[in-house]
């Protein structure tokens, strides 16, 4: 920026011109593959998100979709809530710390957020054959349970140490 001293007969003034600040240019090469980047992790997210969802339904009797959304099931909508936000957790984690080539990174994200799906379904495996009655079961029933939101906990839980475990 440039100051201009002025003689206006009272007093000196300084003006400012603004006609020298230098406010940059746009690349929009590199805003184009920013958004294309953007877009293709948010669908490796989804699809994530996605075999998340396929493996909660085959490991709990019934139709999970129509237990959450028809019938209202307060079970399952819990259940499917916490494994949504454990995966989420780890899908995040998989992108934020995946490779910083494009490639190399859609492909770490997909390969590590597939391996946090399996590794909760591990642990929902081994919480249903450790714990007292079948948890798993919990998904069917109609007013919620306590053990329900133990499973819930649980699974964020495994989903925190899934995600910092990842390398």
């Amino acid at each position: 920026m440039t100051s201009q001293h002025i003689n206006t007969g009272v007093e000196n003034m300084t003006v400012i011109l603004a006609a020298d600040i230098e406010v940059g240019r746009v690349d929009f090469t590199l805003l184009f593959g920013g958004v294309l980047a953007t877009i293709a992790f948010f669908l490796v997210g989804i699809a994530v998100l996605t075999v998340g969802f396929a493996m909660l339904d085959a490991l709990t009797p019934g139709n999970l979709r129509h237990q959450v959304y028809v019938d209202r099931n307060p079970n399952a909508a819990l259940l499917l809530a916490a494994n949504h936000l454990a995966l989420a957790i780890i899908v995040v984690t998989a992108i934020l710390t995946s490779s910083d080539g494009y490639a190399q990174g859609l492909i770490d994200s997909l390969v590590y957020g597939l391996v946090g799906v399996l590794l909760q379904a591990v642990a929902l495996v081994i919480m249903n054959r450790l714990l007292p009655g079948r948890l798993v079961t919990l998904v069917g029933e109609p007013h919620m349970s306590g053990a329900a939101w133990a499973v819930a906990v649980t699974l964020v839980s495994v989903g925190l140490v899934n995600a910092a475990a990842l390398s």
